[in-house]
C-alpha cells in the first residue's frame, strides 16, 4: 500500500484535508502531503500555504495544480476577513460595555467606598508587575479589597491562562454548557468585569432574583419594542402551543413572530380547564387585543381538532386574520402517512429494531460510532439501557441476518429517496433563518414530482405517495393565504409564467383579497385588476434584468419581501401586501422551541422577562421545592448542558416510543445532522 495513503484524515470541512493526512495519531499538528508525501509542522494553515504556494513559512509543492493553488488561496484569504470580522465585532462589544468616564453622575463617594471599595484611578502594571505580582482571587476574597488593574497589552500569556482556568473552573462546577461561552453577553460580560478591576463584588441571589432581575426586565421589554415596530410595519404571526410538561400540566403558550424573530408573549396553566375550542379562541383572541389586530396578519397552530374549532370561531370575528396550520406538523404528518404504507413500514421496523439492538449495549454503540465518525443515528435523552439490554439476544440474531441482508439495505435506499425531498422541505419550515410563507406550496410541489423521478415515473408505486401528501395539504397548507404567498413570490413566478393560468392559484388568490378588502370593491379593483396585472406581465420595475436575475436563485441572500420593496414601487398597495404575507412563517415549531428551552426543573420560563411585576413571577426562580438535590443537575437542565439545540424533554428508546397514533400525536425529535439543522421530534400528546 502506499505510504502516502495510510494516514488519518480529520473530520473536518477545512479543504486542507483534501490534501492532507496525520501520519502520526500522537502528533495532530504535524500533517504529510499527500500530493508530494512531504511532511510538515503547523497544522492545516501551514498546508494550505504550502499547498497555495504562499512564501515565508513553508516551501510550496510542486505537486499542486493551479486550480488547486487558487482554492487553498482564496481559503486563506477567507479565513483572513473572518479573523479581522470577529476582531472588528469584539471591539464593537468592547466599545458598548466601556465605563464613560466623563459621565457627569452625582454619586455618595463614601457610601460607595464603603461598599465597594476605593475609587482611585485604576493602577496600571508596568514591566516589573509581570515578575512581582501573581493572580490570586482568594486572597483578594480573603481580603475584601484590592488595587483595580488595567491589563494593558504587555506580555501576559502566563496570567491569561490563570483567568481562563478560574472561568473553566467554575462553569465545570456549575455544569454551564460550552457553548454558553460564544454567547456576546458572556464575552460583554468579561470585558466589563476587566474594566471594573479587581474586588467586584459578586451579585447575591436576592440581587439575581429582584434587582437586577427588574432591570433585565425593563431592558428586555425596550428590546421587544424594536419588534413591536416591526409588527406595525410589516405584520406578525402570532404562534400557539398546547402540551404536558414532567408534571402533567396542561400548559398553553403563545410567541409572536416577525422577520426580526419570536417573542414570547404569554402562557398559562389550564390543567383545571377543559382545553376546548372556545378556550383557545378566548385566549388568543386576548392576545390579538394586545398585539394590536391591524398587526396580527395569522394564527399559526397544529392541526388539532381543537385548533381547527377555535379557527372557526376566529374567522366569524375577525375575519381578515388568518388561521394557519403550522406546515411543520402537516409535513410530519405526510412522513407518518407514507412511513405506514407496507413497503415502507417493514424496512423501518427493521430499522428501529436494529437501532434498539445497537443502543441496547455499549459494545455495539462503541463499535457502531467507531464507524460513524461519532455520530450518532438518534438522539436520546434519558435510554432505558436495563430493559433494552433483556432483548438483546434475541434481537442479536435477527440482527446479524438483517444488517447482512440487501434487501434490507435496498428498502433502506428506497425510504432516502422517497423520504428525502419533504425532509428538505420540512427543514426548511422549521428553520428560522428565512421567512417561509411564500416557499411552503412551491416546494412541496417540487418535492412530489422528486418523489415520482426518484421511482421512475412507476404510477403503482408513486401514487400512493402522492395521494397522502394531498390529503395531508388538503385544507391546511393550500390555503388562500399560502397560494396568494406563493404567486407573489417571484421565484416561483418568474420560473413558470403559467403559473398565473392556474385556476387553482388565481381563485384563491381573487378569495384572499376578497377577504382583505371586504366590502371594499374600489380597492379589490386597484390591486386585482390595476396592480397585478403589472407585475403578472413583467412591467415597469418588474421586468428589469436586475429583477429577473434577483430571483433566480433561492439561496441564503434571497428574501422575497426585500425583492418587493426594491421593484415593486409601481404597485404600492401590491407591494404593501406581499411584504407582509412574504414576512411571515408558516411553522409553530419556534414556538415550541421558545418555550422548550425553559422547561427545566426550576421552569425559568419567559413569563419572568416579560411580566409586569416581576414579584409575581421570580418564583419560578428561586423557588425550591421543585429542585432536585443535586444542583449540577438543575443547571445541566436548564441551561442545555446535554447537547446544544436538543430539547430538555427526556426520551425512553423503547419499542413504544416507535408506534404512531392519531394526528393529534406529533413527531419531534428526529436529528437530521448533515446541515447542522437539527429537526427535532419527540413524542408528546395534544389535548
Amino acid at each position: 500500500m502506499d505510504s502516502i495513503a495510510t494516514g488519518l484524515k480529520r473530520n473536518s470541512n477545512d479543504i486542507a484535508w483534501e490534501f492532507a493526512i496525520c501520519p502520526d495519531p500522537t502528533n495532530l499538528d504535524k500533517l504529510k502531503c499527500t500530493l508530494c508525501g512531504k511532511v510538515y509542522s503547523g497544522g492545516a494553515s501551514r498546508m494550505k500555504q504550502h499547498i497555495a504556494h504562499v512564501k515565508g513559512n513553508v516551501a510550496p509543492c510542486q505537486k499542486s495544480t493551479k486550480d488547486d493553488q487558487l482554492r487553498c488561496r482564496d481559503a486563506i484569504n477567507e479565513g483572513k476577513l473572518k479573523k479581522k470580522g470577529k476582531q472588528a465585532h469584539d471591539e464593537a462589544l468592547r466599545s458598548e460595555v466601556r465605563f464613560d468616564t466623563n459621565e457627569n453622575i452625582s454619586i455618595d463617594t463614601d457610601e460607595i467606598e464603603n461598599n465597594f471599595g476605593s475609587l482611585r484611578e485604576p493602577y496600571v502594571i508596568g514591566p516589573m508587575d509581570n515578575f512581582a505580582n501573581t493572580l490570586n482571587p482568594e486572597e483578594s476574597l480573603k481580603s475584601g479589597k484590592g488595587k483595580k488593574v488595567d491589563i494593558n497589552n504587555a506580555i501576559r500569556k502566563e496570567r491569561i491562562s490563570t483567568v481562563k482556568s478560574f472561568i473553566g473552573r467554575w462553569a465545570y462546577e456549575c455544569a454551564i454548557p460550552f457553548h454558553a461561552f460564544e454567547k456576546d453577553s458572556f464575552k460583554m460580560m468579561v470585558e466589563v468585569i476587566g474594566q471594573y478591576g479587581t474586588g467586584l463584588p459578586t451579585p447575591t441571589r436576592y440581587e439575581l432574583s429582584n434587582t437586577i432581575l427588574k432591570k433585565e426586565v425593563e431592558r428586555t421589554k425596550n428590546l421587544v419594542k424594536k419588534n413591536e415596530e416591526e409588527w406595525k410595519q410589516d405584520g406578525c404571526s402570532i404562534m400557539t402551543d398546547a402540551w404536558f410538561d414532567r408534571k402533567r400540566r396542561s400548559i398553553m403558550n403563545l410567541c409572536v413572530n416577525s422577520k426580526m424573530g419570536t417573542v414570547f408573549l404569554s402562557s398559562k396553566e389550564c390543567s383545571d380547564e377543559a382545553h376546548t375550542s372556545q378556550h383557545i379562541y378566548e385566549y388568543v383572541e386576548s392576545c390579538i387585543q394586545e398585539v394590536g389586530p391591524e398587526h396580527v396578519v395569522q394564527i399559526v397552530a397544529d392541526n388539532a381538532t381543537n385548533n381547527m374549532g377555535a379557527a372557526k370561531l376566529l374567522k366569524e370575528k375577525r375575519p381578515k386574520i388568518f388561521w394557519t396550520s403550522c406546515a411543520t406538523h402537516t409535513i410530519n404528518l405526510m412522513l407518518e402517512g407514507i412511513g405506514g404504507l407496507p413497503r415502507f413500514k417493514k424496512v423501518l421496523d427493521q430499522a428501529k429494531k436494529l437501532t434498539i439492538f445497537i443502543y441496547a449495549h455499549h459494545k455495539t454503540l462503541a463499535m457502531m460510532r467507531k464507524f460513524t465518525n461519532k455520530r450518532d443515528i438518534i438522539r436520546p435523552g434519558v435510554t432505558r439501557f436495563a430493559s433494552a439490554y433483556l432483548t438483546l439476544q434475541i434481537k442479536g440474531r435477527s440482527s446479524h441476518t438483517l444488517v447482512t441482508g440487501s434487501t434490507f439495505w435496498a428498502g433502506v435506499a428506497l425510504c432516502l429517496k422517497v423520504f428525502s425531498p419533504l425532509v428538505k422541505v420540512l427543514r426548511m419550515v422549521d428553520a428560522d433563518w428565512k421567512p417561509s410563507m411564500g416557499f411552503v406550496y412551491g416546494e412541496i410541489k417540487k418535492a412530489k414530482k422528486e418523489i415520482i423521478d426518484a421511482l421512475g415515473g412507476n404510477k403503482k408505486a408513486y401514487e400512493p405517495i402522492i395521494n397522502i401528501i394531498s390529503k395531508k395539504m388538503k385544507g391546511r397548507l393550500d390555503s388562500k393565504l399560502l397560494l396568494t404567498a406563493y404567486l407573489l413570490n417571484p421565484y416561483y413566478h418568474y420560473k413558470d409564467p403559467q403559473l398565473q393560468h392556474d385556476p387553482k392559484v388565481m381563485d384563491a388568490v381573487l378569495e384572499f383579497f376578497d377577504t382583505l378588502f371586504a366590502g371594499d370593491l374600489e380597492m379589490q379593483k386597484q390591486v386585482v385588476t390595476i396592480e397585478l396585472p403589472k407585475y403578472k406581465k413583467k412591467m415597469d420595475r418588474f421586468g428589469r434584468e436586475l429583477a429577473v436575475k434577483a430571483c433566480e436563485a433561492n439561496d441564503a441572500d434571497y428574501d422575497p419581501a426585500i425583492w418587493w420593496g426594491t421593484f415593486g414601487g409601481a404597485t404600492p398597495h401590491l407591494t404593501k401586501i406581499a411584504i407582509r404575507i412574504l414576512s411571515l412563517t408558516s411553522s409553530s415549531s419556534g414556538c415550541e422551541r421558545n418555550w422548550s428551552t425553559f422547561e427545566g426543573r426550576k421552569e425559568r420560563n419567559m413569563e419572568v422577562l416579560l411580566a409586569n411585576d416581576s414579584h409575581t413571577t421570580q418564583e419560578w426562580i428561586v423557588d425550591c421545592g421543585d429542585c432536585d438535590e443535586d444542583g449540577v443537575g438543575i443547571v445541566g437542565d436548564g441551561q442545555g448542558t446535554d447537547e446544544l439545540g436538543q430539547s430538555s424533554r427526556t426520551r425512553e428508546l423503547l419499542d413504544e416510543d416507535f408506534a404512531s397514533g392519531s394526528e393529534e400525536e406529533v413527531f419531534e425529535e428526529v436529528d437530521y445532522e448533515s446541515d447542522g439543522v437539527h429537526i427535532m421530534e419527540e413524542y408528546r400528546h395534544k389535548e
